[in-house]
């Protein structure tokens, strides 16, 4: 008995700590846009205060769209044995997320007003897709070295 909750506890530390660095790896990457963005927009220190609570409130908001309401949506999509009404159904739902973020993303360029210029908004687009194209070019050279650390068999 004793060691089932020993192995019971190990399996919990384990994977709390799994969450943290999960956690830690995304608050890293997520001050990291921060100071992209800031730096692309040339952001003041008050425009500053007043664009990330509201962006962040959007980020938030489509974070939660994408892991709920996308994510069931991928589930069903890879099974091979949709019927159609059941595609039809996927298909439907799908419009729909797509038709909640491209409201989303309306909303937050017309709270956005509020805070910055239109040019900064415009700017905003072309600096979040260079902060993810520099993500990835940094998660294919961790992945590039990590399988060149993994010794060749032969």
């Amino acid at each position: 008995m004793q060691k089932i909750v020993i192995l019971m506890l190990s399996l919990f530390i384990s994977f709390t700590l799994m969450a943290q660095r999960d956690s830690d790896r995304r608050e890293r990457i997520k001050a990291q846009k921060v100071a992209f963005i800031t730096e692309r927009l040339e952001l003041t220190p008050k425009e500053a205060q007043e664009f990330w609570p509201i962006y962040n409130a959007f980020e938030e908001n489509t974070h939660e769209m994408r892991h709920s309401d996308l994510k069931k949506i991928r589930e069903t999509m890879r099974r091979d044995n949709l019927s159609d009404k059941e595609a039809q159904e996927v298909i439907t739902k799908y419009m729909t997320y797509e038709d909640k973020l491209h409201a989303a993303k309306k909303q937050l360029v017309k709270d956005l007003s509020t805070a910055i210029p239109p040019q900064k908004i415009i700017k905003l687009k072309a600096a979040e897709d260079a902060f993810n194209r520099k993500l990835m070019e940094m998660l294919r050279e961790r992945r590039k070295k990590k399988q060149e650390s993994i010794p060749k068999g032969e």
